[in-house]
C-alpha cells in the first residue's frame, strides 16, 4: 500500500499529469495515421526524453502505449485502413456499420471497448507485477537462464504457421545479442575493427530503424505506387463528414458486457506471454465472438465484431509490461522501447525496480490506469473535431517529419554519428522482413535476452561446476524449464495432429 501512494504522489506531479495527457493526444494521433504506430512513435521520442524529467518522460510514453492501439480504429472504421495493426480485425465490422450510416455508434463502440479492455489491463499490471517481482527476488543465474529460454520458447509456441519465420528472426537476433565483448573471455566479437560497437549494438537506435526508417521506406514505396491517392481522399470526405460519437446506451453495454470481459481476459493472458502481441490476442478474441454468438453475421456491421478486438487489443497494453517491470523481460517490441527508456532515465527493470525506486514502479503502473480513464473523453473529443485534418495529412510531409526525428533521436543517443549508421541498417532489415512478412518481435525479444542468456549461463556454469543438473534441482528453475518444454511441443503436437487428420 505504501508502495501505491508513493506512486500516486509522483503521478500527481504537473509534469506527470502534462506528459500523460500530451501523450495520450499524440498517441490518438499517430494511431489513426496509417502507417504509423506506437512503435514508431516511441522509437523516435525515447530521445527526446534525455533532458526531460523521468515523470514527465514516463508519463509521455505510457499515453502513447495505451491511446495508439484505440486511435487505431479510426480510420479502420471510416476508411477500412487500420492505423495500427492491432486494428485489422475492426475494419470487418466497423467499416460495414461506417457505410450504413453508423459510423459514430461504431466509433462510440471501439472507444468504450478499448477504454474497458485497457483498464482491466491496468488492474492486472497493479496485482500481478509487485507479485512477480516478490518471486523474482529469489531467482539466481539459473532461474534467469531458463526465464530467458521460456520468453523464447513461447515465441515457438506461439508461432502458429509462421514457425519457421519465427525461429529465423529469432536466429538473427541471436547474432545480434553476440556482437561486442565477450563476457566469457573478454575478446571482441563481430564488431568488424569499430570501436563503438564494443559495448554490443546500441538498443535506442536499433528500434528507431527497425520502426522509423521501415516506415519511412514503406511510405515512400506506397507513394511511388499511387503518387496522388485520390481514392483515399475522396473516401475520407465520404465518410468523414460530420461524424457525432454516440457511446453505447445502457442497453447496449449490457448486451456487449460479457464479449468485453471475455475478450479482456484473452487480451491479457496473451500480453503476459512474451512475444505472443496483439495480432493473436484480436483474432483469437474476434472468434471467440463468433462462437459466443453464432447467430450473428459477423462482417455485416455486428457492435460485437467492434467491441472484441478492441477490448482485446487494449487489454494487451498494461498486460504487456508485466513481465518487463517484475521480471526485466519484455513482452513485446513496444515493451522493450520502455527497457530503452528507463534506461535512459537511470531505471533497472526486474525486482530492483520495486526494491529501489519503488515511487517510479508504481508510477507507471497507476499512469496506465489514469492513462485508460482520460482516454474516453479524449477519444470522442478527437473523432468529433480532430480526426478529419490529422487523417488529410500529405505522406510526404509525415514521411519527412518522421525522418528528421529518427536521425536526431539516433544521434542524441550518445552524439555519435555511428549510431545513425546501426539506424539506417536495421531500417533495410525491417524493412525487407516486412517484405517477407518475417516478425520483427522474435528479432527484438532475442536480441535482448540473447546477452542475458549468455551471462547467466556463464555464472550458473561457474555456481554449478559446470554440471547441467543445476537447471532441474532448482525448483523454479526446473518450473520454467517445464514450462519452455510445453510451449516448444505445442506446435510439435499441432502438426501430428494436422498429419493424422490429413
Amino acid at each position: 500500500m505504501s508502495g501505491i501512494m508513493l506512486g500516486l504522489g509522483a503521478l500527481m506531479q504537473p509534469l506527470a499529469l502534462i506528459g500523460l495527457l500530451g501523450g495520450t493526444v499524440v498517441g490518438l494521433i499517430v494511431g489513426s495515421l496509417p502507417g504509423l504506430n506506437d512503435s514508431i512513435t516511441m522509437a523516435v521520442l525515447i530521445p527526446v526524453t534525455f533532458g526531460m524529467e523521468p515523470e514527465m518522460a514516463i508519463g509521455l510514453l505510457v499515453g502513447i502505449y495505451c491511446a495508439s492501439a484505440c486511435g487505431g480504429s479510426v480510420p479502420s472504421i471510416l476508411l477500412k485502413i487500420p492505423g495500427t495493426a492491432s486494428a485489422t480485425v475492426t475494419a470487418y465490422d466497423g467499416y460495414p456499420m461506417a457505410q450504413k450510416g453508423k459510423s459514430g455508434e461504431a466509433l462510440g463502440l471501439a472507444i468504450s471497448a478499448s477504454t474497458f479492455g485497457g483498464i482491466t489491463s491496468a488492474v492486472v499490471l497493479l496485482f500481478l507485477s509487485p507479485f512477480l517481482a516478490k518471486q523474482a527476488l529469489k531467482f539466481g543465474p539459473p532461474e534467469y537462464f531458463m526465464l530467458a529460454v521460456l520468453g523464447m520458447s513461447t515465441v515457438i509456441g506461439m508461432a502458429g504457421k509462421n514457425l519457421v519465420k519465427n525461429i529465423l528472426a529469432m536466429a538473427v537476433g541471436l547474432v545480434f545479442s553476440c556482437v561486442g565483448m565477450s563476457p566469457q573471455t573478454g575478446l571482441a566479437r563481430f564488431t568488424f575493427g569499430q570501436v563503438s560497437l564494443m559495448d554490443g549494438i546500441s538498443l535506442i537506435p536499433m528500434l528507431i530503424g527497425l520502426f522509423g526508417i521501415t516506415s519511412i521506406l514503406e511510405m515512400i514505396e506506397g507513394i511511388r505506387k499511387n503518387p496522388k491517392a485520390e481514392g483515399f481522399k475522396e473516401n475520407v470526405k465520404k465518410n468523414y463528414q460530420k461524424v457525432k460519437v454516440t457511446l453505447p446506451n445502457k442497453e447496449m453495454a449490457k448486451r456487449l458486457l460479457p464479449i468485453w470481459v471475455q475478450s479482456s481476459a484473452i487480451g491479457n493472458i496473451i500480453g503476459i506471454i512474451p512475444g505472443a502481441g496483439m495480432i493473436m490476442a484480436i483474432f483469437m478474441a474476434y472468434d471467440q465472438a463468433q462462437r459466443r454468438r453464432p447467430n450473428l453475421e459477423f462482417g455485416t456491421g455486428v457492435p460485437e465484431g467492434i467491441a472484441a478486438p478492441e477490448a482485446a487489443n487494449n487489454a494487451v497494453v498494461a498486460s504487456s509490461m508485466v513481465p518487463l517491470l517484475s521480471l526485466g523481460v519484455p513482452g513485446n517490441s513496444t515493451s522493450s522501447l520502455f527497457l530503452g527508456a528507463l534506461t535512459i532515465q537511470g531505471l533497472k527493470t526486474g525486482p530492483g525496480l520495486f526494491r529501489d525506486t519503488p515511487d517510479m514502479a508504481y508510477m507507471i503502473i497507476l499512469g496506465f490506469l489514469l492513462a485508460n480513464m482520460i482516454m474516453l473523453p479524449l477519444s470522442v473529443f478527437y473523432c468529433n473535431f480532430l480526426a478529419t485534418a490529422v487523417l488529410r495529412l500529405k505522406r510526404e510531409i509525415l514521411s519527412g517529419i518522421v525522418l528528421t526525428l529518427c536521425v536526431t533521436g539516433a544521434f542524441a543517443v550518445s552524439n555519435n554519428i555511428f549510431n545513425i549508421c546501426i539506424m539506417i541498417f536495421f531500417g533495410f532489415i525491417g524493412y525487407t522482413f516486412n517484405k517477407y512478412k518475417i516478425p520483427q518481435s522474435p528479432l527484438i525479444l532475442a536480441s535482448i535476452l540473447g546477452s542475458m542468456m549468455e551471462s547467466n549461463w556463464t555464472q550458473s556454469m561457474v555456481y554449478a561446476n559446470g554440471s547441467l543438473s543445476v537447471f532441474v534441482t532448482r525448483p523454479l528453475s526446473c518450473g520454467l524449464l517445464i514450462l519452455s518444454v510445453i510451449f516448444i511441443a505445442m506446435p510439435l503436437i499441432k502438426m501430428m495432429k494436422a498429419k493424422k487428420t490429413a
